[in-house]
C-alpha cells in the first residue's frame, strides 16, 4: 500500500519510495534525510492543519503538511521504528 507522508498516522511509520520535488525544495527534502531508501515514522500531528513530527533515523523534524504530501511511502507499519 502507498500512501503520501501527510496520511501517515502517528505510531506509524513507513519507506520513502518517492519525492516528488524539485530545485530547492528538492535539496531541502534531501537535508532532512526524506530521500528514498530510509524509513520515516510519524511522532505527532498537530492540530487544525499545523505541522507534522517526524522521525528519519535518529534525526527528530518538523515539516509542513504541504511538503510531506510529496513524500511517497510504502511497507507501512505500526511503531515508531523509524531508524
Amino acid at each position: 500500500m502507498n500512501l503520501t507522508l501527510d496520511h501517515l498516522a502517528p505510531d506509524h511509520s513507513g519507506a520513502i519510495t518517492e519525492v516528488h520535488a524539485s530545485g530547492m525544495a528538492a535539496e531541502r527534502m534531501a537535508a532532512l534525510g526524506l530521500i528514498p531508501g530510509k524509513r520515516v515514522a510519524m511522532l505527532r500531528r498537530a492540530p487544525f492543519g499545523g505541522p507534522l513530527h517526524l522521525r528519519v533515523g535518529p534525526t527528530e523534524l518538523m515539516i509542513r503538511r504541504l511538503d510531506a504530501r510529496a513524500v511517497v511511502l510504502s511497507h507501512i507499519h505500526r511503531g515508531r521504528s523509524g531508524h
